[in-house]
């Protein structure tokens, strides 16, 4: 499973992921993961605590944040959030979505906290 359960989240569908490395130093998670969200799937609504950095591998990732809007990262962009952004991360595309990503927090926060969708956004 991609993230913790939370009552009325959105599950991921069709993502899975796989820590690369991880390290804990001075009470801080430096974590890597490879993320994989096939077409058609989704990571669920969800938030981060701390920092987050990544590069799409493959794909293109489109992300609809709180406010309803979209963010599209196609191969090789980056992508950043900060801690408590609210958003969903969908492949729309025809090929995996392949991420790998850096969150930096403290340590034994959760990698994701899910969340039910903000009102009014159509996902």
């Amino acid at each position: 499973m991609l993230f913790s359960p939370t009552a009325f989240a959105t599950p991921p569908v069709g993502a899975e992921s796989v820590v690369i490395s991880q390290s804990t130093v001075d009470g801080i998670d430096y974590i890597t993961r490879e993320i994989i969200i096939q077409p058609g799937g989704s990571t669920g609504w969800h938030y981060h605590d701390g920092r987050t950095f990544g590069v799409v591998r493959e794909g293109t990732l489109t992300r609809t944040m709180e406010d309803c809007s979209e963010m599209i990262s196609p191969t090789g962009v980056g992508v950043t959030e900060e801690g408590g952004n609210v958003h969903v991360g969908r492949n729309l595309g025809p090929v995996p979505v392949v991420l790998w990503v850096v969150r930096i927090a403290p340590a034994g926060t959760p990698w994701a906290m899910e969340v039910p969708p903000p009102p009014g956004c159509p996902i």
